[in-house]
């Protein structure tokens, strides 16, 4: 067996991370409750057991791979959204074709947020659950006034907003930015190349920054397992089983209601065909990386032309990630629940906001949802912190939600196709292709 076939997987270190992180803390605090609290030397100075590993390594590891993920969001989110706004402003793009794609896209992931955040208010994932001491005595911020909220959407100056973590300001200068950079020529052009060169290279960081997190989700568990009660076991499996439902609601009832009510096209026979493209999905938890399968899968099994399936899929990787602001609703919800903070009608209405348009620069690869989400906190002046408490599971989730993803990608190519008279309805109900291999050209 080669060494690339006996590498563990990244969703295999995190398991093992999250496991050990809670074994190891819930052995600290019974430890702790029988026998006290014991003391060692080291060079000379004396440390307490506890205080050593739970505020001292597993305090310190835990925080930095925080900060690490706010590091990120203001670079990532701005030249995402510059890159894919300049690429979407195109003006031989911006026709007919793209008006739909985008706009039922960003009507599903407005949807999704929107049904996410109602089922997190309704069940109350993070009533009763008691956070830990170190970050209990959180006191949000006053929130602004609506009034106030729409002034603040364009910044009088976006360098201060990045410097602050503005979301919705920064948001607002990338799309103005990249729309203009299509209209200035040459220039333009560079400034565009430009920005593509620094995207790959902040997602290359991204990827260094995930391919810690087995060890940010030890110490961020070991951490909170050695300072919670039992309370919180049961707070993040229910927390689990609603964003799962919810992503389950989304693919198999919200997609073939649009696909029925728009095209009449009956949407079992779409999902039947998506089985390849699902699987590949959830084991790379990437929409990028299943988009070359999902492309093929689109022509040669829904019956989508290469002219629709060529633009409106590779926008959907790059822009439609209802997955992802589902996760972003509930985990605020549940984050703002565990912390006693009472959201505003503005803070729900900011957080659908920011999560729909913050899902244009959701890169299709693992772990940027964990990013996005410290974004959507941010904005609403909840603790970042709190991804704490849902970072061990998260990664079962993107996988989940990745799937979601490809499959609103997929229905929404299919809708426009049909809508724009560019769909093959004869390779679209035989269903003897639901079986069929898909050959990626």
């Amino acid at each position: 067996m080669s060494k690339d076939e006996t590498k563990l997987s990244l969703t295999t270190k995190i398991f093992i991370g999250m496991i050990a992180g809670i074994v190891i803390g819930v052995l600290l605090q019974v430890g702790n409750y029988l026998i006290g609290d014991l003391d060692f030397n080291i060079f000379s100075m004396t440390f307490s057991t506890y205080g050593f590993f739970v505020e001292g390594i597993f305090h310190a590891g835990g925080k930095i791979f925080v900060n690490a993920l706010k590091m990120l969001v203001v670079p990532l989110v701005f030249v995402s959204l510059v890159c894919g706004t300049s690429s979407l402003s195109d003006p031989s793009k911006l026709g007919r074709l793209g008006g739909k794609s985008i706009a039922l896209y960003m009507l599903t992931t407005f949807v999704a947020v929107t049904f996410a955040m109602a089922s997190a208010l309704l069940f109350k994932p993070g009533v009763g659950f008691t956070p830990p001491p170190s970050t209990a005595e959180f006191v949000p911020k006053e929130s602004p006034g609506f009034v106030q909220v729409i002034i603040d959407m364009v910044p009088s100056n976006p360098i201060s907003a990045m410097a602050e973590g503005q979301m919705i300001p920064i948001i607002v200068f990338a799309i103005l930015f990249g729309i203009s950079m299509t209209h200035a020529g040459e220039a333009g052009k560079r400034l565009t190349s430009f920005f593509n060169d620094v995207n790959e290279v902040i997602m290359k960081i991204v990827t260094i920054v995930m391919n810690f997190a087995p060890y940010g989700v030890f110490c961020l568990l070991a951490k909170l397992a050695a300072e919670v009660d039992s309370s919180a076991i049961f707070a993040i499996i229910n927390y689990f089983v609603n964003v799962l439902f919810v992503l389950i609601l989304h693919a198999v009832i919200v997609y073939p209601l649009l696909l029925k009510i728009i095209t009449g096209l009956n949407p079992l026979i779409l999902l039947s065909k998506m089985k390849e493209v699902a699987m590949f999905a959830f084991s790379s938890a990437s929409s990028s990386a299943t988009l070359p399968l999902t492309i093929a899968t689109a022509r040669q099994k829904l019956g989508v032309s290469r002219s629709v399936s060529s633009f409106t899929l590779p926008l959907g990787a790059t822009i439609n990630m209802d997955g992802t602001a589902i996760m972003q609703g509930i985990a605020t919800v549940f984050i703002a629940q565990a912390y006693n903070v009472d959201l505003s009608t503005i803070d729900l209405l900011m957080v659908v906001l920011t999560a729909t348009l913050a899902s244009i620069g959701a890169a299709g690869v693992p772990g940027v949802g964990l990013i996005l989400l410290a974004l959507v906190l941010q904005q609403v002046n909840l603790p970042v912190e709190g991804i704490a408490l849902i970072i061990g599971i998260d990664r079962l989730l993107d996988m989940t939600r990745t799937v979601v993803n490809v499959t609103g990608d997929s229905t929404i190519a299919t809708i426009v196709a049909k809508t724009e008279g560019e769909l093959d309805e004869e390779i679209y109900h035989d269903r003897t292709l639901a079986n069929k291999k898909s050959v990626i050209e």
